[in-house]
């Protein structure tokens, strides 16, 4: 359930009324909205009397919420959630591009890849310290060395920070070096996880996972915003099915149908979405006309050496590439690209 405060409620009277409700059993979480305030109340509301709670002093009116995922829904925030991570906004009608590399290998290719992404106009980077891989035999991550090294391009670049965090009793170190944290594909309904990025109040970037319905995937982001966090970025990154020519298929029609079930952000990652470095660029594109508020793109300095995942990574030339046409396609959506939307083409030599 909503309960819809009037533009002129008071403070008082919006604690009186999350007073009341929390006396019936309910958790609430004030919402912000463009010029009026909404209390999320979650708890079994056949015993309630909604009249009861219009009738209380700044309400305007009490909105039972049918879809499970109440927080997440449309119905709690008409507005989209535009999600600041300490002036880089996603959710706004800029498209954020965060790029990077799927592992964190050196200090050489994190540094030389950073600030070749930043001449190109992104403002976030991503790479992962800790890494979940299907064979115990591949390449796991540098771990907290890697941690540091991210926290040195952030020093070295101004540039933001996302990278995946495993496992509950790491999201303390985690959160000590990066700026958003990121709960991978396999994670989605890891719930004790979720539990304590929603706790820990950063910006949460969350995949979607293997075989997830939309329905899944937004209850995942329930469990986080339950918890007092509404800093969701959801992200799509493919699903998978029988298809062989691609890692996953990319479920774009998810995209659009989020955006319409919800007020979360939404971006895409092309590169996990199919697995090919020469598919990036169309299905990056696709997206933003889809309705994607970002993209996730791994980069490599040198992709054919990458340590892990290099057949969809781009290099720095073809990221720039890629860049460049979206900028375009941005336009034609009626979008820009974060900050000025001009990107500078030079690639930096390696």
């Amino acid at each position: 359930m909503i309960v819809v405060m009037k533009s002129g409620a008071t403070e008082e009277q919006i604690k009186e009324v999350e007073n009341k409700l929390h006396e019936l059993g309910f958790r609430t979480q004030v919402i912000h909205g463009t010029d009026k305030r909404v209390i999320g109340a979650i708890g079994d509301k056949r015993h309630l009397n909604l009249r009861f709670i219009e009738l209380l002093p700044g309400v305007e009116r009490a909105i039972p919420i049918l879809r499970p995922f109440k927080l997440a829904s449309r119905e709690a925030r008409p507005e989209n959630t535009i999600v600041n991570i300490d002036g880089v906004t996603i959710g706004g009608p800029e498209i954020t591009v965060i790029a990077g590399p799927c592992a964190v290998e050196s200090r050489e290719q994190l540094l030389e890849t950073a600030r070749a992404i930043k001449s190109m106009g992104c403002k976030i980077l991503r790479g992962g310290a800790f890494k979940p891989r299907t064979s115990p035999y591949s390449f796991q991550g540098l771990e907290e060395e890697g941690l540091r090294l991210l926290a040195e391009a952030k020093e070295d670049t101004g540039l933001k920070i996302v990278t995946e965090v495993l496992d509950a009793q790491d999201v303390e170190l985690v959160s000590s070096y990066t700026d958003i944290m990121q709960v991978g594909a396999r994670n989605m309904q890891n719930f004790k996880l979720l539990k304590a990025l929603g706790r820990l109040g950063k910006p949460v970037v969350l995949k979607r996972g293997l075989s997830a319905t939309v329905e899944e995937w937004l209850m995942a982001a329930e469990y986080i915003m339950v918890e007092g966090n509404p800093n969701v970025i959801l992200c799509e990154r493919g699903i998978r099915t029988f298809e062989p020519y691609t890692r996953n298929t990319l479920d774009l029609s998810a995209v659009a149908l989020v955006k319409q079930l919800s007020h979360l952000p939404v971006i895409v990652d092309p590169s996990h979405g199919t697995g090919r470095r020469d598919l990036v660029s169309p299905m990056a594109k696709a997206a933003v006309v889809a309705g994607a508020d970002g993209l996730l793109i791994e980069a490599h300095i040198r992709p054919d050496e990458a340590l892990s995942d290099g057949a969809q990574s781009l290099d720095m030339e073809g990221l720039a590439r890629v860049l460049s046409e979206l900028e375009d396609v941005a336009r034609v959506a009626g979008r820009t690209f974060t900050g000025t939307g001009a990107l500078n083409r030079r690639v930096p030599s390696s």
